[in-house]
This record gives structure tokens, C-alpha cells and sequence, in this order.
């Protein structure tokens, strides 16, 4: 049975040193996610991050694949301080200062066109499923052909809740934002087939987490 913590803690995050902010979200699923996206990302080009939060991923994933010239993206002003922050920590040249995009307005993949890899973790789960269809056809439209569409976190399966800290979780972001929730892994595969992508995998990550990979065409 996996427990999971409430809403509220996906974006809980502690001031750190140097204007860093750290998610203790996000340092448990560090590891994972940095595993995956090694094992599949492209090797070159550019990658999008979409709602980076702190910043503590894009560090991690920039010096895992220094190929990747990567642009973090996140609306919340103080958590673009945070992501700046972790950036001139790790030194790393590869990482873009991060850009105010909010995933779910329309509009923004014309203007981020030709990446490579665009990466999205946690997030659609707390918004609504017209938001969800927005980032999603976005985020294709952002893609280069041949790039690499990664959706990271819970889903129903096949309209099922599966643990009782899946439903336990999923009763309280509806009990804030009833337009939210978790989404269908099925729903969401067909909305990335409907923006034009190609499903690739579906790969079982730890605590009950999926990542979503799918792939625009090539001409």
C-alpha cells in the first residue's frame, strides 16, 4: 500500500542556503526520475522542463546529460529565484536561467519550438483536464520531430485507483479543486495520440508513479 502525502506537500518546499528552495518532494523522486530520463532521453539538443518547482531537478538531470542544453520553466516568481539559486550553485553550463511559463496557457509551445525532450513531473494531477489537454497539445507543438514528450507521476490505471493512499491522496486534491484529480492513464495517452505523438512507453516507476513517453513523428 503506497501512502502518500497530502496536496499540499507535492509544492511544500524549505528555504535552503542562498535563496535555494528544497522539496523534500523532490529529493525522493530525484533518483528515479534521473534514472529514466538517462535511459531515454535524447543525447543532444535542447530539453524543456516544464513547472521546474525548485529547481532541484534540472540541476540533477542537466549534469546527468550534459548533451541536453536544458531551460527550466516555472510561473511562480520565487520559485524561478529558487531555480537561479540552484543553478549558480552547480555551475553547470548547460542550464538556460529559468523562464516564467505557465504550461497550461495556450500559446507557448510555438514559441519554445525544436526540443528535443520536453519533461513535465507531478503536475497533472493538480490541475483540471481542460488544463491537462492544454499542456499537452503544447508541449507536442514545442517538440521537434523525433522529440521526446515525458509525463512523470500517478494516474489512475485503467480508471482505477490502485492503493489506498492513491485514493486517500486523490480524495483530498478533489476535496481543495473538484476540476482536479487524478487523471486516466489511458485518458492521457489518448491525448497525447490526439496532439499528434506516438506512444512509446509506459514505464512503472517507484511508489506507484508512471512515466508516459511518447514520441512526435518525424517527417
Amino acid at each position: 500500500m503506497t501512502q502518500r502525502p497530502p496536496p499540499e506537500a507535492h509544492s511544500l518546499a524549505l528555504p535552503g542556503e542562498g535563496g535555494k528552495l528544497i522539496a523534500p518532494s523532490a529529493e525522493r523522486n530525484l533518483g528515479p526520475i534521473r534514472d529514466l530520463l538517462v535511459a531515454i532521453a535524447p543525447r543532444k539538443g535542447r530539453a524543456l522542463e516544464l513547472a521546474s518547482g525548485t529547481g532541484q531537478h534540472v540541476v540533477a538531470l542537466a549534469a546527468a546529460l550534459p548533451g541536453l542544453a536544458w531551460q527550466p520553466s516555472e510561473p511562480a516568481p520565487e520559485r524561478r529565484a529558487s531555480i537561479a539559486a540552484h543553478i549558480a550553485e552547480a555551475g553547470l553550463s548547460n542550464v538556460a536561467p529559468p523562464i516564467d511559463l505557465d504550461a497550461t496557457a495556450p500559446g507557448w509551445g510555438a514559441r519554445q519550438g525544436g526540443q528535443a525532450l520536453v519533461f513535465l513531473s507531478n503536475l497533472l494531477h493538480l490541475i483540471g483536464w481542460a488544463e491537462a489537454r492544454i499542456l499537452i497539445a503544447e508541449a507536442a507543438s514545442a517538440l521537434a520531430p523525433g522529440g521526446l514528450l515525458v509525463i512523470y507521476g500517478p494516474f489512475m490505471r485503467a480508471g482505477q485507483l490502485t492503493s489506498d493512499g492513491d485514493r486517500a491522496f486523490h480524495r483530498s486534491i478533489v476535496a481543495q479543486n473538484p476540476a482536479a484529480g487524478y487523471k486516466d492513464d489511458f485518458d492521457v495517452m489518448d491525448q497525447m495520440q490526439a496532439a499528434g505523438l506516438e506512444m512509446t512507453e509506459v514505464i512503472e516507476m517507484p511508489a506507484n508513479n508512471l512515466a508516459l513517453v511518447a514520441a512526435k513523428p518525424s517527417p
